[in-house]
């Protein structure tokens, strides 16, 4: 493929902070630089022949958009509390003792300490205070991130080779890795949450230090990789690597070399690749969030080089997860692992279904599966397993996060710790609560479209367009769309009609505009608009059952896109019980089948037996023998207490 460079230039010798260009402007190059690198790179004929099949959207980058007051913004200033709380030295410790400097702080808990994946944590937290600085502009969240990535510039030139890590035996674990010797944790997994992190902090905060550190490390691991033949590169990848297949395509974006290219390629696990590209479904007992990353990867070489089997196997991987092997939150798996699509109802009963990691990870590749081929089906998964899986996953008072959500009856939500609990889950759900904003809107030269009812203000800087989307959805099902224009503009705005709902009406100005039946596309408006057009969007919502995949007489209650949980006894709780470190062990002590409860509807159906508490986003499921009945509330608003989720529904 013939490449040309971008013109990103890097500079190994590091600027601290991209002195002399604003950051906005900054920012907005880069993130558009990795949103239309294809173009930019030399994109194939082939490419271009699937571009012609449809269109294609981006995302605008975090800075173009601000939360307004609602659950995404509590949740938003809950997460930087937690960032801003953290001790960076301490998150620093393994990467200071590791290249020979005196650490300025004890090291953290968990797998900090255990040794598992030693500096994991630090990435992520580079990543969430990077996307959270460009969602808010908060100053200490600045300050932060440039700090950690003078920190790491420091280890890198103590430590030999150009290599990073926070591993204690340095580079040993990888080079076992591509030798083909057993090895101590997931070394390739642990490398990449720190470039991750190197990487968000150049493209959301404009630190080219950050990126002149990343490209060290991305030559040590080029140099390391090249004498290691392909039968052997391909076994190492049966262990966890993270995404290092996207990051280096992402390097490559960012750098125009295309050696990055060709090692994020070499980082494609034929093992996952070939089956999915071919339609196979072999996805049974494997490690889910293992699998997730790597197809992520998949997706973004796809729209590097145009090749079709990655676009046929992410597009596969997420129709097979989202419409085959998830719950009715959007989450999926036990244990961590896919189990047969068959199994469902023998695994309601466990404490370990739904990795939040996993549900993370899903909503990045649906955002990248969107981009390349916009849909309302991305959209409408986003939105669900936004509220009921990311949302639900936040502790309201602590901010802290699940690792695994319940399906099991009788069974609470447990998050982790402030300071001894980081886990996988608690590091991408620093993350997923910095980046909100990330797909509300996405646009196409004079197309806009509004994927998700949330409260926002966004900046449309090419198009001299500020729009603001006041909502207070999902308490009621309507929100309104302001526009404030530079001049009378042409546009395309193209308005989400969820599946979950019926009928979508639209009111212009005060005047109805239109009504769509279409539920699942897109309510597509075109004309000029003018400086105070106003936008008004009812979005009925209604009570309807979400069957179980493959056991339909097993479903979940929905209002709308939340999934509605019954408040239900069980054991008494000690204090402090709800926020233990890892819910594991103690989830693998239930193994007993439980009951599924019934659904009593009665001759009136889901209407009759479930009523909406007045004034509040609550509701009652009474019906023949369920005495006082259930008090349901939407999933993500139960935080501390037992619940159910499923129920078994008449014949």
């Amino acid at each position: 493929m013939k490449t040309q460079k971008i013109t990103c230039k890097v500079s190994t010798a590091g600027v601290a902070r991209g002195d002399g260009v604003p950051a906005d402007q900054l920012r907005r190059h880069l993130l558009q630089a990795i949103a239309v690198a294809p173009l930019l790179l030399g994109m194939p004929a082939e490419a271009e022949e699937r571009d012609s099949e449809g269109e294609t959207a981006q995302p605008f980058p975090l800075s173009d958009v601000r939360l307004l007051d609602g659950p995404f913004r509590k949740s938003q200033s809950l997460n930087a509390l937690y960032l801003e709380s953290l001790n960076c030295d301490r998150l620093l410790h393994n990467f200071r003792k590791n290249a020979g400097l005196a650490p300025k702080a004890p090291v953290y808990g968990g797998w900090e300490a255990e040794g598992l994946c030693p500096g994991h944590t630090l990435g992520h937290f580079l990543s969430a205070c990077s996307m959270l600085w460009a969602s808010t502009g908060r100053e200490a969240l600045r300050a932060r991130i440039d700090y950690v990535v003078s920190e790491l510039q420091a280890c890198q030139e103590a430590a030999p080779g150009g290599l990073v890590c926070g591993f204690p035996d340095g580079d040993t674990q990888l080079r076992n890795c591509l030798a083909g010797r057993p090895v101590i944790g997931v070394p390739w997994y642990t490398l990449h949450k720190l470039m991750a992190g190197l990487r968000d902090a150049y493209l959301h905060r404009g630190n080219t230090q950050a990126l002149a550190v990343l490209v060290r490390i991305g030559d040590w691991v080029d140099e390391a990789a090249r004498p290691v033949d392909e039968p052997r590169f391909q076994k190492m990848l049966d262990l966890e690597h993270g995404g290092m297949a996207e990051v280096l395509a992402d390097l490559h974006a960012l750098t125009g070399e295309a050696r990055y290219l060709r090692l994020a390629e070499r980082f494609s696990h034929r093992a996952l690749l070939t089956p999915l590209a071919e339609g196979r479904d072999t996805l049974d007992g494997l490690h889910a969030n293992t699998q997730i990353p790597k197809v992520i990867g998949f997706a973004r070489l796809h729209g590097l080089t145009g090749q079709a089997h990655y676009r046929q196997a992410a597009r596969y991987f997420w129709r097979t997860v989202v419409e085959q092997r998830s719950f009715a939150t959007g989450g999926h798996g036990d244990n961590e692992h896919f189990f047969p699509p068959a199994e469902f109802e023998k695994h309601l009963a466990s404490a370990s279904t739904m990795e939040t990691c996993c549900t993370y990870n899903m909503l990045r590749l649906t955002q990248a599966l969107f981009a390349a081929q916009p849909s309302a089906a991305y959209a409408d998964y986003h939105e669900r397993a936004l509220f009921n899986g990311i949302l639900a996953s936040q502790d309201p008072d602590s901010g802290m996060f699940t690792y695994f959500q319940a399906t099991r009856r009788t069974y609470p939500k447990l998050y982790c710790t402030h300071e001894h609990s980081f886990f996988c889950c608690t590091g991408t759900g620093m993350e997923s609560h910095a980046k909100h904003g990330d797909s509300i809107y996405f646009h196409r030269r004079e197309v806009l479209y509004v994927n998700q009812y949330i409260a926002s203000d966004l900046h449309w800087a090419d198009q001299g367009v500020h729009l603001r989307q006041t909502t207070t959805f999902p308490e009621r099902g309507a929100s309104r769309l302001t526009l404030r224009l530079e001049r009378p503009t042409k546009l395309v705005l193209k308005l989400r009609h969820p599946g979950w709902c019926r009928q979508l009406s639209v009111r212009l100005n005060g005047r109805q505009l239109m009504a769509s039946d279409k539920a699942g596309r897109y309510v597509e408006l075109s004309r000029t608009w003018r400086n105070g057009d106003v936008l008004d969007i009812d979005l009925p919502m209604h009570v309807h059952l979400a069957p179980l995949p493959n056991a339909p007489q097993i479903a979940a209650l929905m209002y709308g896109p939340l999934v509605l949980a019954a408040r239900v006894a069980g054991p008494a709780m000690a204090p402090g019980a709800d926020l233990v470190a890892w819910n594991v062990s103690y989830g693998k002590t239930f193994t007993e089948p439980l009951e599924i409860l019934p659904l009593p509807l009665g001759g009136a159906g889901l209407d009759g037996a479930i009523r909406r508490d007045a004034g509040v986003l609550a509701f009652h499921l009474s019906g023949p023998g369920l005495g006082e009945g259930y008090e349901l509330l939407p999933f993500h608003r139960i935080a501390h207490g037992y619940y159910n989720l499923y129920w078994r529904s008449p014949q």
